[in-house]
């Protein structure tokens, strides 16, 4: 299951992770962020050991919506050391999603 990432965790667990981190940005309103949760619940469990997912709802903590400039739900970054390396804005496919979480590895 995907970390809930809030103001109070997520320097800790994204910015000063060793691992690469998956953050998807999406609201509970949010269609297609629906169809993208159970994805990023599942890329949790597979990469369980060797990477980070988490969550962060839009409406709820916008204040790290806002620093990354996500004006589009859903919204993937990957982070590497503190760095967004990768962005995927959209559905996408399970695939997409785990090849560049692996690319990041």
């Amino acid at each position: 299951m995907a970390i809930e990432l809030t103001n109070n965790n997520f320097q800790e667990i994204v910015m000063k992770s060793e691992k690469p981190v998956l953050v998807d940005f999406w609201a509970e309103w949010c269609g297609p962020c629906r169809m993208v949760g159970p994805i990023v619940n599942e890329l949790a469990t597979d990469f369980e050991g060797r990477a980070v997912v988490g969550k962060v709802d839009v409406d709820s903590e916008n204040e790290i919506a806002a620093q990354f400039g996500i004006r589009n739900i859903p919204t993937l970054l990957i982070f590497k050391n503190g760095e967004v390396v990768d962005k995927q804005v959209g559905v996408a496919a399970k695939n997409i999603l785990a090849g560049k979480l692996e690319a990041a590895l």
